[in-house]
């Protein structure tokens, strides 16, 4: 089976069976804060093309005008279900529609805003010729990126100089050993990170 079959069949079939779960968490969102239960946000693409990808909102509804485009820490944006869908990652379940449109993979490098790209075009030549993916190498390299950040004197500068080129370091490493089984065990650590992270 091919990535993209994977992708698509994967895809569909959990946008079925979480069907449930998609509307209880939407609804939750709405109840719980004022604005709508997706947070949109164009990324960069595959082959350099813009995309808008899915979450659900865990910030409060005007928060790209109260701060930066990184969390840091307990950020004073995060409402009090965007904390637990954060924690357990269930704000990326949205995501689930980019794959099975084609816009990212299950796994693939995380894609980031058009400004931090251009900061590094010449390795995203590299990077975007695959698919961005919800999950990568780098996901799990920094499960804990907002900590990170606020323990950083100046956040912004951190990830600019320290963070963003070791996942692209690391994206290179995902594309160098790209396959199936590859993947597989890519999925199969970010469960087991997602589940060790709840159970603390």
């Amino acid at each position: 089976m091919t990535k993209r079959l994977f992708d698509i069949v994967v895809s569909g079939a959990a946008l079925v069976v979480f069907s449930p779960l998609l509307i209880l968490i939407a609804i939750l969102v709405r109840a719980t804060s004022s604005g709508p239960a997706f947070f949109k946000q164009v990324r960069m693409g595959r082959h350099f093309k813009p995309f808008e990808i899915y979450k659900f909102r865990s910030m409060v509804q005007d928060a790209p005008e109260k701060g930066p485009q990184i969390t840091v820490g307990a950020d004073h944006r995060i409402t009090s279900i965007g904390t637990i869908l954060r924690k357990t990652k269930l704000d990326e379940l949205p995501q689930l529609l980019n794959v099975f449109k084609g816009e990212m993979s299950f796994v693939g490098p995380r894609p980031e805003v058009a400004r931090y790209v251009e900061m590094f075009r010449e390795d995203y030549v590299e990077i975007l010729r695959m698919r961005p993916g919800i999950t990568d190498l780098a996901s799990l390299e920094f499960r804990h990126e907002s900590e990170i950040l606020a323990a950083a004197s100046d956040p912004e500068k951190e990830y600019c100089e320290q963070i963003l080129p070791t996942k692209i370091a690391l994206s290179k490493q995902y594309i160098a050993s790209q396959s199936l089984w590859f993947d597989f065990v890519v999925l199969m650590r970010t469960g087991l990170a997602i589940f060790t992270t709840h159970r603390n």
